[in-house]
């Protein structure tokens, strides 16, 4: 049973193992309170340490976790990290929301054909959604 809810991104993510920069900049595929699952070009080994980077904001998202699955994709490698530190649990739910207004700011244009910078995606979120996101 899953205890947090997942959150889609296709946000950029760059990550370290045990303090190895590991190839080229990969994505996220979800993140959650507990964790987060991304695409690798190379398989990862479960109980890893790794230190993930999301570049989404100014500084960038900063957690340490350790890999608790890798499993083979079709072109790629998804990989779950579980956090490691109790503190990251804020910084999470920045990120979080930061995926949704991307996601958000993604659809806007598919739908509807309007570019929006991310401040304006961020506004026009939190004044639909801010409410109901989730505790």
């Amino acid at each position: 049973m899953r205890h947090y809810i997942r959150h889609p991104s296709g946000i950029p993510i760059d990550y370290r193992i045990d303090d190895v920069a590991v190839g080229d900049r990969d994505h996220l595929r979800n993140i959650s309170h507990g964790g987060l699952c991304f695409w690798s070009k190379i398989a990862l080994p479960e109980g890893a340490g790794v230190q993930i980077s999301i570049p989404i904001e100014d500084p960038a998202f900063q957690a340490h976790g350790v890999v608790s699955w890798c499993r083979a994709a079709e072109a790629c490698y998804e990989v779950g990290v579980e956090f490691a530190r109790a503190d990251d649990e804020y910084k999470v739910r920045m990120v979080e929301q930061v995926c949704h207004i991307e996601e958000y700011r993604r659809e806007i244009l598919e739908r509807d054909g309007r570019s929006l910078t991310s401040e304006e995606a961020a506004l026009e979120w939190i004044e639909k959604n801010a409410a109901d996101f989730p505790d």
